[in-house]
């Protein structure tokens, strides 16, 4: 998995996507209202209120946020921040009437500044409680990017309770999965047209107790009204009214028992993306994101007025890391989507982009393709300058030592932009690590490393068979410490001890080295730089951000007669490859049938041969989630005497990529 920033002069980005089980994490203990009436106001929607005669109900709060109206909490440095929600506050008294978001392309657009963005945050905070959020209850938010989804996450974790992520264009069964798996109580779904797509099976098998619809209509909505159903306005308006009455009387402080949240309880549970396998929850806490926002500004330098163009779904980890970051900056956030992309880069002309390695390669693609349909002179001007250019900062690194490695970013795109005057200031992260643990900076921007380790990050490499720590320049199993490192797996201490053991080291399943320092000469600045060459498990990660299993495709794969063998390829590629041994004499039997060839031919030409694999290959992966694209045909098999097979007879997937770098490289240009 990649991100990046995107700036006029620089361009950041990370690579994204546990021994002793780590004790759990939320409380199984539920905290419900015993004496909770219902009723029905004029206004049509549900709403609840809270018998006098009642015990005094936990009220968690983010005490820096809400700290001055519970008990006149004064204003705090970020050091003092514990909970996300803290830095709402911060951002308000600093930057006050700066426009912090734009939303241009929803229903209506929404413009507000950070006073209204933490006035709105408090309100619909105070809207869920009224509705009947717990502390510590899980909130599924299953939307896409837009303003109302900050609020919305903002707004859960600041009452206590636990936002479980993902977006609208998961299938229903995922989401439904999610739902159950994360013992999530009710639903904030982003528009009527996804309400409608999962509403039947919701509704038939999940309990909720209540549905938000972030942005549309209730009107549109499919329902058959026994669960309560609360669009935004009305969520805000309930909190603006509890607010006002709060402030005007006393009354309901006195049935309340307020508890601050504490930075080691649960923010979030993002569900890490796959294809087959139990489902991993990964549960951060405040203290994992606010390591995140403290902590970031040491690689992206923004400063108040800047601009950020945000287009990843925010689930996506490191958009969300970086929102927040860049909202305690006093940054404009402008939202957009892929296809409004070009356009609004020309438009609000920003600063920084918050995007996948995918979104670079398109940029790189389409300046070719501008630079293609340019007239021939210019053409030709242009493409000698730039490979003059290539050549000139392929000298310049040999020169300086710089070093040359794998990385979640194609080369020729990383030596493009370095060729053209930006730099690529590359990264690298998990879902597990909040996410970003590494970055290259302006300082010492090393192509082909994911940089050093950012602040209070520990990386060691140690040998994948003894676990022995290697010394820095040998490759090994990267496995990183700190204060970002998720809490565990939800419900899943297994899958936990496999990757977090009791010191807090977490293995991050890639392979990777780092670099030796010296004291001397012209690479001692590149010492302690972190270098990946892939993945040490069988997971791929595409550039767009999805996790493929290869294990689906291969099983499906190797049962045509014409496959040997078969590795899926395409780690921070577009889309999947695979390199295929051929069952030549199978091949050559089906092409003779086809009448493809002459009933006496001894052999298939490289073309017949890759169009009948081709055709097969697609035949028995069609049920597949995912796809093949471009093949490479092989003549040697894997083998346990070319050690491209273990003892046990398992093809070491490694080995293969490695013995055919140069050809996987070719094959995916």
């Amino acid at each position: 998995m990649a991100t990046a920033f995107l700036t006029s002069s620089f361009i950041l980005g990370s690579s994204s996507d546990s021994g002793h089980a780590l004790p759990f994490l939320c409380s199984n203990k539920k905290l419900r209202s015993r004496h909770r009436a219902r009723y029905r106001n004029p206004t049509g929607f549900h709403a609840f209120c809270q018998s006098k005669t009642e015990e005094k109900q936990i009220r968690r709060y983010s005490p820096f946020l809400e700290g001055a109206s519970v008990d006149g909490t004064a204003s705090l440095v970020p050091d003092d921040w514990q909970a996300v929600p803290d830095i709402w506050r911060s951002s308000s008294e600093k930057y006050g009437d700066l426009v912090a978001l734009t939303d241009p392309y929803h229903d209506p657009p929404s413009s507000l500044t950070y006073k209204q963005l933490e006035k709105e945050i408090l309100d619909f905070s105070e809207g869920l409680r009224i509705v009947g959020v717990q502390p510590e209850e899980k909130i599924a938010l299953f939307a896409d990017n837009s303003c109302r989804w900050l609020v919305a996450d903002q707004g859960i974790m600041a009452t206590g309770a636990i936002n479980v992520v993902r977006g609208s264009r998961s299938s229903v069964e995922e989401l439904l999965q999610i739902y159950h798996h994360s013992d999530s109580v009710a639903i904030a779904v982003d528009s009527p047209e996804l309400f409608n797509r999962i509403s039947e099976e919701f509704c038939s098998k999940a309990v909720m107790k209540f549905v938000v619809l972030l942005w549309g209509e209730k009107s549109s909505l499919v329902s058959d009204g026994k669960i309560p159903i609360f669009n935004y306005k009305e969520i805000l308006d309930l909190g603006r009214k509890s607010c006002k009455s709060m402030a005007d009387s006393d009354d309901g402080r006195k049935y309340s028992m307020y508890e601050a949240i504490n930075s080691d309880d649960i923010a979030t549970v993002v569900y890490t993306s796959g294809t087959s396998g139990n489902p991993k929850g990964v549960m951060l806490t405040h203290r994992n994101l606010l390591h995140q926002i403290k902590n970031l500004g040491d690689i992206v330098p923004a400063v108040g007025g800047d601009k950020f163009l945000s287009m990843l779904p925010p689930w996506h980890c490191y958009e969300r890391a970086s929102e927040y970051f860049a909202f305690t900056r006093g940054i404009e956030q402008f939202y957009t989507t892929v296809r409004k992309l070009k356009a609004d880069l020309r438009q609000y002309q920003p600063d920084f982009v918050i995007s996948v390695p995918l979104v670079y390669e398109t940029l790189y693609s389409g300046i070719h393709k501008q630079i293609s349909s340019s007239s021939t002179v210019l053409k030709l001007i242009t493409l000698a300058f730039i490979r003059i250019s290539l050549a000139y900062m392929e000298f310049k690194r040999i020169y300086e030592a710089g070093i040359s490695g794998g990385g979640n970013l194609p080369s020729h795109v990383d030596k493009f932009f370095e060729a053209i005057g930006i730099k690529l200031l590359n990264g690298y992260g998990l879902t597990e690590t909040s996410p970003v643990v590494a970055a290259r900076h302006p300082s010492c921007n090393v192509l082909g490393s994911v940089g050093h380790p950012i602040r209070h990050t520990e990386f060691k490499v140690v040998d994948s068979e003894t676990g022995e720590v290697l010394q820095p320049g040998l490759s090994g199993i990267v496995k990183v410490r700190g204060p970002q490192v998720m809490k565990g797996y939800y419900k899943n201490p297994g899958a936990t001890e496999q990757v977090l053991d009791e010191d807090g080291w977490l293995n991050t399943g890639d392979i990777g080295w780092i670099a030796p320092h010296h004291s001397i000469g012209r690479s001692r600045r590149c010492g302690g730089v972190v270098v990946l060459e892939g993945r040490a498990k069988d997971t791929i990660v595409l550039s767009t951000g999805e996790n493929v299993e290869p294990v689906e495709l291969e099983e499906a794969a190797s049962r045509s007669s014409l496959i040997q063998q078969i590795v899926v390829i395409g780690q921070d590629q577009r889309r999947l490859g695979a390199i295929i041994v051929p069952n030549k004499e199978e091949a050559l039997l089906a092409a003779k049938n086809l009448s493809l060839v002459d009933i006496d031919a001894s052999d298939l030409s490289k073309e017949t041969m890759k169009s009948l694999l081709s055709q097969d290959l697609q035949k028995w992966t069609s049920s597949c989630s995912f796809q093949i694209g471009r093949i490479l045909i092989v003549d040697e098999p894997f083998t346990i005497d070319n050690g491209l097979m273990t003892l046990t007879m398992k093809i070491r997937r490694d080995r293969v990529v490695a013995r055919y770098k140069e050809q996987i490289n070719n094959l995916f240009k």
